[in-house]
């Protein structure tokens, strides 16, 4: 028996994944899911630019709002949610898009990766925030990088969060986030992923980001976050997103508004590049060309998911 197909459009930021992914549920008879580690959080809009209720145009989108800013969101949390959204769209005869930017979250979806979360050690990792306040973070990222140098090419030396995670995973089971993964994704999986990614040239790209800004800032980027930090008292990952830390750190005095500005453009476009090169190493990916038409782009993915025999459920073809 055939597994059923989850259709997946990756690709980095403000590189069109989002209207491409209304047309094919439009043409499939499909509903969305948000693979975007930002846009779970509520009242974060403008900053993350979030989908409209206009944009969506009918189609029901799932993963999106559904988690406060005050509150842990992690990438098993994800996986588990996301695995019965999924279950429940198959279920009841549509197809299953997942979207998004964010490759720790799609990649523990498409290789179905094993969590342990309930084993985090709560003395460790205080631990280790301790030492993040004591000698930086600097620090750390240099014993992750020499206990797992393949997870750590992944990651910036910024992210906190998941360069702690690799030294728990290797505190509580001896061994490194990279063995476990490859344990995990030889194990048989549930559904098969048909994954699609969108390409852009690197100064059209750049241009869109620093565009996105320029409209974020005009819309009430500093004005939402201010707005949240009135309404939330702490924000355990939340306020870490692009534009927001920086807008903070401008609310703070810390920065000028034109530095705040130039800098969620250059942080934004580095992420880009960092997104783009995890996609790069998925060999399976099927690669659309941003410049393209979008439909042609839209016809490129109607005739794989046909070759692949996926039904189509109550779209317009």
């Amino acid at each position: 028996m055939k597994k059923p197909i989850v259709i997946v459009i990756a690709g980095p930021t403000a590189s069109g994944k989002t209207s491409l992914s209304i047309e094919i549920a439009k043409k499939i008879g499909g509903e969305i899911i948000s693979a975007d580690s930002m846009q779970i959080y509520q009242d974060m809009n403008i900053g993350t630019a979030k989908i409209t209720e206009e944009e969506m145009q009918g189609i029901p989108h799932y993963m999106i709002s559904c988690v406060k800013p005050n509150e842990r969101f992690s990438v098993a949390d994800f996986q588990r949610e996301v695995m019965q959204i999924i279950d429940d769209i198959i279920q009841r005869g549509k197809n299953p898009i997942v979207v998004g930017g964010t490759g720790l979250y799609i990649d523990s979806l498409i290789y179905e990766t094993e969590f342990h979360e309930e084993e985090t050690n709560m003395d460790y990792r205080r631990f280790l925030e301790e030492r993040v306040e004591k000698e930086g973070l600097e620090i750390l990222a240099k014993e992750a990088e020499a206990i797992d140098s393949e997870a750590m090419k992944k990651i910036s030396h910024n992210d906190k969060k998941r360069i702690l995670r690799i030294l728990e995973i290797y505190k509580q089971t001896g061994k490194t986030k990279t063995e476990l993964d490859i344990e995990s994704r030889k194990k048989e999986k549930k559904y098969r992923y048909i994954v699609f990614a969108i390409d852009l040239q690197r100064d059209m790209l750049y241009k869109r980001i620093n565009d996105r800004v320029d409209i974020m800032l005009q819309q009430g980027l500093i004005q939402e976050v201010e707005s949240l930090r009135k309404k939330y008292h702490t924000f355990p990952t939340a306020m870490q997103g692009l534009g927001y830390k920086e807008v903070v750190q401008y609310l703070n005095k810390e920065i000028t508004q034109e530095e705040m500005s130039e800098k969620i453009k250059q942080e934004t476009r580095r992420y880009a590049k960092r997104q783009l090169t995890w996609f790069r190493k998925n060999k399976e990916i099927i690669w659309l060309d941003g410049l393209r038409k979008q439909q042609d782009n839209v016809n490129i993915i109607c005739e794989k998911i046909k070759e692949e025999g996926m039904m189509d459920r109550g779209g317009e073809q």
